[in-house]
Formats: structure tokens, sequence, C-alpha cells
């Protein structure tokens, strides 16, 4: 379906309004790398968590939600736990202020403060930066797939072939639209940095969340409580589930119900269970070298850093899973009333271009070119920011360190501007060969992540652990992700995780005990510094003999207990929406109640310590002399 040029309008106006933002804020971006990539860490905390927020709003991702939604109903609740979307309640209650103590420029950078300067630093900031480029590239192929799916449905090829002097074969049309996005996101990003990345993500949350609004709004005038219920199987209005997942399309819809078997989800309660663990281990090892830890680093302080994080929830998912829910109605209505499977079915499309197909029939005109410049924006925010992590590892990592120490400003500047060209050019390369948007997300999510695990949770926690450790431990774990892309099912690929964690934390242990620990006084100003709880008690013994004013972090209780009632308040903040679009008065009312009770209990437990704390620690820093 052609667009109205309204909305083809509004869609180019956007585009020039961010290339516009990119041009203003070239030169302020080109001071210097810490306002290239951190912004000058001048940025308010919730700019940065609109920003986050906007980065985690990505078009691909929302693809697969509206197909979640609509195939799983409130069972979808669970499957976003393979991110896992509850890392954000870890990094809210201590891992951000960890983090952010650290005053780093990048992950690679921070290796120092843990490791020191010897062979075992030199190596494990060798293969987090190889890990870095590697998930940088997977995000990039995940986003570049997505986004050329999305846009074929609204750009037909027959009309846009006439502009184009290439002959391009239908199976490539998509990876063209990708390209094309994918060049104008690299530019804007190019020129203003973290700075750039940050306004235009404003621009975008405000539209996708007046969009998600409307979209809400249209979805629940389209389709009565009556008909949701005619239509469903039974469980979908439920977010609870046993060892299977007791959804039958079967008699309904055949062609969802073989799709739906390809996924790892029939087993829903080992699935959510393999999940959590999983999860938890990951939120424990602290935000993967992407966007995610930029934005924690841009933070003003260890304070701000973790009430970016925590606003992040609730800037998020309110407005997120008001646009997903009315889009799954949208969808019921699409399938029952309007002839929707024989649609697809005439165009060989599938059921994750769900999305596409909905905004072109049911969205007005003017909304829907609001509607697609925003989930454009999304794609861009999360695409922009993920370009930015990648010159920050290789330019500040590699090439200031081994290849031009005395680059100028503007030297380092163009160096980056080079590496994000060349991400861009290999993702996009990568993108050609996979054959849909689950296939990377499963690996980037069960495989590649599985294998980063054991040795980022160790470098918080264990005061052993030393820099050969980290090493064959990242090593051994992302060789065996990549063993496992070429030789393990999709589907399959989360349930492996065991296997992954287990050779991962083998090469740990191994690496660990071949060398000896860090030097003494790197490991004392790192538990001064960041002053975790774990397995430190030698060295927090030292620490507090050198500086009598330290005291240990016994804070371990306390911090699991706020994550447990924290990950209820996060799906609260995600099945209240749910539950109001389609009207489940019920469901609604005890969730909002549980949502009044976790966010008092956390306004005692976290925020109140966290601003007490705060001082204390500024106070420390400055009486010690390390501020």
């Amino acid at each position: 379906m052609k667009l109205h040029i309204v909305d083809i309008l509004i869609i180019c106006a956007y585009l020039m309004v961010i290339v516009a933002i990119g041009l203003f804020l070239k030169k302020k971006a080109a001071k210097n790398m810490d306002s290239y990539f951190l912004g000058g860490k001048s940025l308010p905390f919730y700019m940065l968590g609109l920003s986050n927020a906007s980065g985690m709003f990505d078009i691909t991702g929302t693809m697969l939600m509206v197909y979640w939604a609509f195939a799983y109903g409130f069972k979808s609740l669970w499957i976003p736990w393979l991110w896992p979307v509850f890392n954000q309640i870890f990094l809210m209650v201590y891992l951000s202020v960890w983090l952010r103590r650290s005053n780093v420029l990048t992950g690679a950078e921070w290796i120092k403060t843990r490791f020191g300067q010897g062979r075992g630093a030199t190596l494990s900031h060798t293969i987090v930066i190889v890990f870095a480029l590697l998930s940088v590239l997977g995000f990039l192929s995940y986003g570049f797939i997505g986004i050329g799916k999305f846009m074929e449905i609204f750009f037909p090829w027959e009309v846009v072939s006439q502009y184009v002097p290439w002959d391009i074969p239908v199976q490539y049309v998509p990876h063209f639209y990708g390209i094309f996005f994918t060049a104008i996101a690299t530019f804007y990003v190019m020129l203003g940095g973290m700075l750039s990345i940050v306004w235009t993500d404003v621009v975008q949350f405000l539209i996708m969340t007046v969009a998600g609004v409307v979209i809400a709004i249209i979805g629940m005038n389209m389709v009565a409580p009556e008909m949701i219920r005619e239509f469903v199987p039974a469980g979908w209005e439920s977010p609870f589930f046993g060892w299977t997942l007791d959804i039958d399309w079967s008699e309904r819809m055949s062609l969802l119900t073989e799709r739906m078997a390809d996924e790892p989800y029939s087993l829903m309660g080992i699935f959510v269970m393999m999940a959590l663990l999983k999860g938890i281990f990951m939120s424990m090892a602290g935000p993967a070298p992407n966007y995610d830890m930029q934005k924690i680093l841009s933070c003003k302080s260890p304070k701000e850093a973790a009430l970016m994080s925590g606003s992040v929830s609730v800037i998020l998912l309110i407005p997120r899973y008001l646009m997903i829910m009315g889009f799954a109605l949208l969808a019921i209505y699409f399938f029952k009333v309007d002839g929707g499977l024989e649609q697809m079915t005439a165009v060989h499309t599938d059921f994750e271009t769900i999305l596409p197909h909905l905004i072109t029939k049911y969205v007005p005109v003017g909304l829907a070119g609001l509607l697609l410049a925003g989930l454009l924006s999304a794609f861009m925010s999360t695409f922009a920011s993920t370009v930015n992590a990648a010159p920050a590892y290789v330019v500040n990592d590699i090439y200031l360190k081994y290849i031009n120490p005395g680059a100028s400003v503007r030297t380092q500047i163009r160096a980056s501007y080079l590496v994000s060209v060349l991400v861009v050019v290999i993702s996009t390369v990568m993108g050609f060969f996979l054959k849909d948007i689950n296939e990377i997300f499963q690996w980037i999510v069960g495989a590649l992540f599985g294998g980063y695990i054991a040795a980022n949770v160790l470098k918080w926690h264990w005061w052993r652990f030393n820099g050969e450790g980290y090493f064959w431990g990242m090593t051994s774990g992302v060789v065996a992700a990549i063993v496992m892309k070429f030789t393990v099912p999709d589907s399959l690929v989360l349930y492996f995780f065991p296997v992954l964690f287990g050779i991962s934390l083998v090469g740990c242990i191994v690496g660990t005990y071949s060398a000896p620990p860090a030097d003494e006084e790197t490991l004392v100003n790192f538990y001064i510094r960041v002053c975790p709880w774990g397995w430190w008690k030698p060295v927090a013994a030292k620490a507090v003999a050198r500086y009598p004013q330290v005291t240990r972090n016994r804070h371990f209780k306390r911090d699991m207990f706020n994550v447990a009632i924290g990950i209820v308040w996060q799906c609260c903040l995600t099945i209240v929406p749910m539950y109001l679009v389609v009207r489940g008065t019920g469901g609604l009312i005890a969730s909002v109640l549980l949502l009044v009770v976790t966010t008092v209990v956390l306004k005692y437990t976290w925020y109140r310590p966290l601003c007490r704390e705060e001082k204390e620690y500024d106070e420390l820093m400055k009486r010690i002399g390390m501020n």
C-alpha cells in the first residue's frame, strides 16, 4: 500500500530535522572525545533515560513484540526476559552506581581500573574490544533486517524502482531500504555523537508516546472485549502458565500454529525458568559494552546513573505496551473481520510483519506518517547509539593506545567517522546472509551474551579474579557462542545456556589460577572507588587499614531485596497498560495496587539510601583525595 502524500511529507520533514540536529551539534560534539562519546557528562539523567528508553523502543523489537502479543497474549510478558528486560532493575539498584564510580570512557578502559596494567589487563582489554565489536555488528545486523522488512510494506518496490537506476532482485529489496535508512542514521551520529543521539531521541520519544496512546485508543474503539474473547484461544488473557504454553491456535489459524512450533516458548515453564536463571547472571554481569553502558557513563554522577536506569522502565514500558496491545487488538480485527490471513498469504509475508500491515490498513492519514517517523526514529536511535559505541572502543582503546597516542582531537574525531562507516558496512554485509529477525535475535541474546556472563559476574564480585581469568573466560565463551551459531538450531540456543556458562566458567577459573592476582594497589583503589559487595574480604581489610574512614559494603541482602521488589514493580509497569487496553478490570485493579505498593517500598528501601550514600561517598572521596 502506498502512503498518502501527507504521511510522506511528515517522514521527510522528520528526516530533515534529525540531520539538522546533527549539523547543529557538530561543533559542540567535536570539542573532545568526552563530548563526542559521552556528551561531556553534562546531560541530566531524565534526558539520558529518555534517550536510553528510545534506543530500546527499536522498530525491529517492536515488530517482534506486536507479533508475540498477538500470538501469545499476556504470556508475551515473559518473553523479553530473554534480553533480559529486568537487567534495568539490577542497574537501578546498584550496578549503575558501581560502573559510574569508575569514571571511564568505555568498558575496555574500565579493565585498567580492575586489573591494572599487566599482561592480564592487556589480554582482557583485547577480548572486551572483540566482544564489543561482535555485539555491535550483531545488533546492527538485527536492526538492518528489521527496518528493511518494515519499510518495504510502505514503499512498494514497483513505485520506488522507477527512481532507482539499478535492477534489484525482489529478495534484496528489504536490504536496499535498510541501506538507505542506515546511511541517514550513520550520518547524523557521525556529526553529533552522543549529543545528537540524545536530542533526536527526545524528539522520537515524544512522537512515540503520542502515537502509542492514539494506537491504543483506535484499537479499543475497533475491538470490543467480546470480540477478543470470541477470537483468541483459552489462556490468551492470562499471564500465568504451567509447564506448557497451553495456547492452541490450530482451530483458528493453523499457519500461526506452525510458526509458533518453530519457537522455543512451547515449554513455557522451562523457558521462563531458564530465562530467569540466565537473566539473573546476565544482569549481575552488568551492562554489555554497547549503548546502555555508554549512557550510564554519560551521567553526571553515580546517583544520576541509578536514577537514569530506573527511569528507563517507567519511560519505556507504559507507552510501548499501550502501542503493542493496541496493535494486538488491531491484529485481532485484521484476522477475524478483514480477511487478514488471505491478504498476508497473497503478498507472501510472515507474522513478523503484522505491524506494518496494520499501520497501512487502520492508522489514519497524518498519524500514519507521525507513527512511521517515530518508528523510523526508534530504529535510528538504536542504530545510532550502537554505532556510537563502536568507534568509542576502536579509537579510544586501539587507535590511541597502540597506533597514534598523540593524535589531535580533530584526528580522533575523523578516525571515529571512519570506524562508524566501516562497522555499518560490515554489519550490512552480514545482514544479507540472515534469513529473518529471530535468527540473529536468538543468537545475540542466547549464545553471544551467554558466553559473556561468567567472566563479567566474577569481575565485580571476586577479588582473586584476574585479567588472565577474564581473558580465558570471555574467549572460551565467545568461541563457544560462535561455534553454536553454526551447530545449534536457533530455537534451542537458550536451552544450551548452562553449557555456554559452564565452558566460560571453566575458562575463568583455569585462567585465574594460572597467574597471580592483580597488584594490591589496583585492587585496593578499585575497592575504595567502586565499593562492591561479594568476596572482597582480604582487599577490604587492606583498604580499611590504609583508610580507616572506608567501610565495607554489607548491602548484599538489601540490594537483592530491592532487585526482587524492582522486578515485580517492572512487571506491573508492563502489565498495567496491557490490562488497560483489553479492559481487564480485575487484573488492572490488582496490578495498579501492586504497582503502588512496590513503588512505596522502593522509595524507602532504595531511593532514600541511594541519596544518603551518595553524600557519604562524595565526602569520603574528598577526604582521601580520590575525587
